[in-house]
């Protein structure tokens, strides 16, 4: 017996070293680059502006429940530093996806709660309304084409939105099945961003874990296809200079990295616990990234789905949570083992 045991761990011993390297992720890990204030509820919109001072808005839903304060606006210097905290005027405590107009340099805000998007002054918080899109939708993120044309998607009603660089009513420019979920976290079209030559939209969808495809030809949408499934709660997106794909999974703590193929290069971050001051270590629940020098930048919005009646894995990690935090990854894409 003690003979045929060796002869086994041998065999073993020898198979191994004949296999081809088993192919593995790195996962570069995520670090805290910024705390919010005391009392500030969690962060759910983000954006970078040409200086590398960070915004964020805050979505209202902390883990003691909901609150009916005005929405915040709070910004940090590249470094983290808090430069200032405001709250936007005219808002409701629900506010999503936020970006700098590339061309007009206005900082537009999505009134989650309100269906609106706002213009907002991002020194004093005063607003104004730039589109109020109404009708039960939920305005969740929002892009730009080459145009000046803003994107809003419409996680209830499966629809992109779009108006004028200037604002006004908004036109439905897509409403596609695709883009609607009856999944968990109940939210379709989620973040959105155009390839490198704005010939396809693509958006995440939260609810079926899926991104997806949506050709654009002289600004008219095409027939939407799904890229790829397996995201696990896809949210925020965005596109690099290399057309890879990075979206966020809100129920697996990490961010993906995708090929314009739909193939995964990467996976970054880690959920590592809540520390002594309440905060997410790492990624909990992320929501919203953004490219800032040689970093990713991802907001953790930390949301106890359970305010909601829906229970996830994350639920009970969430509910301990009472700093809310954005993390930082390297933003080089480590190797993958075996290739």
């Amino acid at each position: 017996m003690k003979r045929l045991c060796l002869s086994l761990i041998a065999a073993l011993v020898a198979f191994t070293a004949l296999s081809p390297p088993a192919m593995a992720w790195i996962g570069s890990p995520a670090t805290t680059f910024a705390t919010l204030p005391a009392g500030a509820t969690p962060p759910e919109g983000l954006t970078v502006d040409a200086s590398g001072n960070v915004y964020v808005t805050t979505f209202g839903f902390p883990a003691s429940g909901p609150t009916s304060d005005p929405g915040q606006l709070i910004v940090f210097d590249h470094a983290g530093k808090l430069i200032r905290q405001v709250a936007i005027a005219g808002a409701s405590a629900h506010l999503l996806g936020l970006a700098f107009h590339p061309a007009t340099h206005d900082l537009l805000v999505l009134d989650f709660g309100a269906a609106k998007v706002l213009r907002v002054d991002p020194i004093s918080g005063a607003s104004t309304i730039f589109s109020d899109i109404g009708g039960g939708s939920g305005l969740n993120a929002l892009t730009f084409d080459n145009a000046g044309n803003v994107y809003i998607s419409d996680s209830f009603n499966g629809t992109i939105w779009r108006t004028p660089s200037t604002g006004g009513a908004a036109a439905a420019w897509l409403t596609s099945p695709l883009l609607k979920t009856t999944g968990v976290p109940p939210f379709g079209a989620n973040g959105l961003a155009f390839n490198r030559a704005g010939t396809a939209l693509l958006v995440a969808n939260t609810g079926d874990d899926a991104v997806i495809t949506v050709p654009v030809s002289g600004g008219v949408a095409g027939t939407p296809t799904v890229l790829t499934y397996g995201v696990n709660g896809a949210d925020g997106l965005i596109v690099d200079e290399n057309d890879n794909i990075w979206v966020v999974a809100n129920q697996s703590d990490e961010v993906v990295v995708l090929d314009s193929t739909g193939k995964a290069i990467a996976k970054l971050g880690d959920f590592n616990g809540i520390d002594r001051n309440g905060a997410a270590v790492g990624l909990l629940f992320p929501a919203s990234l953004a490219f800032n020098g040689q970093f990713l930048l991802v907001t953790n919005l930390a949301l106890d789905l359970r305010l909601f009646g829906l229970q996830t894995i994350d639920s009970q990690w969430a509910a301990q949570v009472t700093r809310y935090t954005i993390s930082k990854i390297n933003r080089h894409l480590p190797p993958i083992r075996g290739e």
